[in-house]
């Protein structure tokens, strides 16, 4: 069995809609996985920070003007006016949820709620464009079996055992549709998977289930060497492993979100990416099996603050470091990159949110500088550290521009470096014409 999962821009529209009806309606049983309608989590977004702000008739407005967006597409979408009505009836409820939050007290709990219920449009209006066309469609609530542990990461083994008998219960469907994002935390609250969770949702789905695929389908081909919005002539890659995907997703390739790969790397499940404005190409496919070694494609990552503390007490000294770390543990703020040296040590963050608290509490342990609007430019493939070669080619690439950082040899399957990010186009050009 497969699991499908399309993003907002796959079911933005009327026509985008039918183009995802016809690409899964192929009688093969299937799981699909939806986001919602492009552009309306943008516009849940806004309306929950009016409700923050305690500006409830701006927020009001804001919802009549969705609501009036939804009811366009619902009449544009069905056929029959008996559908049409279904449809209309799906969408007023999930409204009236939205119009419920604008009295009262507003919290997080609320402004999650919000946030959940573009999915639940999308899927349930999909749902019924399914049964109006006489194909067998079960809506399954991701709510029912997608949850998050204490520490906001997808609790799997609860996963498994609640979407089993779930899937049981609808095994007279040829297409079994659900929610991606959405779930509940720990506390039993509605919570989400953060932006791009659709993905994860997929990909947890598929590790659950055991699928023989997860196909996420998007308006890309897949993951091409370089990034096309900087880059001309990228290509695309037809196969990476795992390992090599999640690199370039969490150093920017913004295809895929980053958590992605890891359930279905844990299940050995493939993972497919493929794009609903051209279904029939390949994509990318993504397993164990690398495909060979050397480089195969370039990321970017923006908005990287640089961090350097400097001190006399590293020297022949042991502990400093755990209590660098200690500090960004103290804040929940992670580190992508870490140099050292006798008396030094640079680390990067792209987590800014405690970023004026980390810096008092480092200038306890030495003279602290920063350096923001950064950028990290990861270069990947396979075994990258056990070939000759790849180096040089690299640093002749960028033998004119500046470098703030190198990262090597902490992963056999990745380069990283820090630029400014006024420097990242002309990087990543040069390294393409070198590398490519």
């Amino acid at each position: 069995m497969k699991v499908l999962k399309f993003g907002g821009t796959s079911v933005g529209s009327v026509d985008n809609m039918k183009s995802v009806m016809q690409i899964i309606t192929d009688g093969e049983r299937k799981v699909v996985v939806l986001s919602a309608m492009s552009g309306t989590t943008n516009t849940l977004v806004e309306i929950s920070e009016l409700l923050y702000k305690k500006k409830q008739k701006e927020a009001t407005k804001l919802i009549d003007k969705l609501e009036a967006k939804y009811n366009k597409v619902i009449s544009q979408l069905y056929a029959s006016a008996d559908y049409k009505q279904k449809g209309a009836k799906h969408v007023k409820q999930v409204f009236e949820t939205l119009k419920s939050y604008t009295t009262g007290e507003f919290d997080e709990n609320g402004e999650k709620a919000i946030l959940a219920q573009g999915e639940m449009m999308s899927t349930g209006m999909f749902h019924f464009l399914l049964l109006e066309n006489g194909f067998k469609s079960a809506l399954i609530p991701a709510l029912d079996f997608m949850k998050i542990d204490e520490e906001l990461q997808p609790d799997l083994k609860y996963i498994t055992e609640h979407i089993e008998p779930i899937m049981a219960d609808v095994a007279d469907a040829d297409y079994v549709i659900t929610q991606g994002y959405i779930c509940l935390n720990a506390d039993n609250n509605v919570d989400n998977l953060q932006r791009g969770g659709s993905d994860y949702t997929a990909t947890l789905i598929g590790a659950a289930i055991n699928s023989e695929i997860v196909e996420i389908w998007t308006d890309i081909d897949g993951f091409h060497n370089n990034d096309p919005r900087y880059v001309e002539n990228t290509a695309k890659i037809n196969q990476l492993s795992f390992e090599e995907a999640a690199e370039l997703a969490f150093f920017g390739a913004k295809i895929l979100h980053p958590s992605t790969i890891l359930p279905c790397k844990k299940r050995n499940v493939p993972v497919r990416l493929k794009n609903t404005m051209n279904p029939t190409d390949d994509g990318t496919l993504i397993t164990h099996d690398p495909q060979g070694k050397g480089i195969k494609a370039i990321a970017a990552k923006d908005n990287i603050a640089a961090i350097k503390i400097k001190s006399d007490r590293m020297l022949n000294a042991h502990g400093f470091l755990r209590k660098v770390f200690e500090i960004f543990e103290n804040f929940k703020t992670p580190i992508d990159m870490i140099t050292t040296s006798e008396v030094a040590v640079s680390c990067t963050i792209d987590k800014m949110d405690y970023l004026e608290d980390i810096l008092v509490d480092l200038e306890s342990l030495g003279e602290v500088s920063i350096d923001t609007d950064q950028t990290i430019i990861c270069i990947v493939g396979h075994d990258l550290i056990e070939e000759k070669g790849h180096q040089y080619r690299i640093f002749k690439a960028l033998e004119k521009l500046p470098i703030r950082m190198i990262s090597y040899g902490g992963s056999n399957h990745n380069i990283s470096i820090l630029t400014c990010r006024e420097d990242k186009k002309e990087a990543l050009n040069a390294l393409s014409k070198g590398l490519f």
